[in-house]
């Protein structure tokens, strides 16, 4: 089956009361709970923001290059994701609605690619 990312930004956060966001938590806890019986949970984290960057690191000649901070400027920033395996795009659309009503925030979903020649084609063309 494949694997989708659920992920929204970070925007949407600091919109919100401390209450607000415990309730939200809450709501979240709850559908992973749900997700976990399914058997489809993979994985989830959130509270990432750009205070949260540890480093960039970039090769060059050979060798890594690290710079403290987040790779771009950005307003932008992930602030939470799940990973889950799902029988197809409907089913991972579903699950990202449901977590899109639970947290009142936008949610975005990427399926992973099945293997790496699915990634070669893909830029190769």
């Amino acid at each position: 089956m494949p694997k989708y990312l659920i992920a929204f930004n970070d925007e949407w956060v600091p919109l919100h009361t401390a209450d607000e966001l415990r309730a939200k938590s809450e709501a979240s806890r709850a559908l992973l709970e749900e997700m976990k019986e399914a058997g489809i949970f993979l994985y989830a984290d959130g509270g990432i923001d750009a205070s949260t960057a540890v480093c960039s690191v970039v090769s060059e000649n050979g060798q890594p290059v690290f710079t403290d901070g987040p790779f771009v400027e950005s307003k932008e920033h992930l602030g939470g994701f799940t990973v889950v395996e799902v029988q197809d795009d409907d089913a991972a659309r579903y699950w990202a609605g449901r977590l899109a009503v639970a947290l009142d925030w936008p949610q975005e979903v990427h399926r992973f690619p099945s293997d790496m020649a699915e990634i070669v084609e893909r830029h190769a063309s």
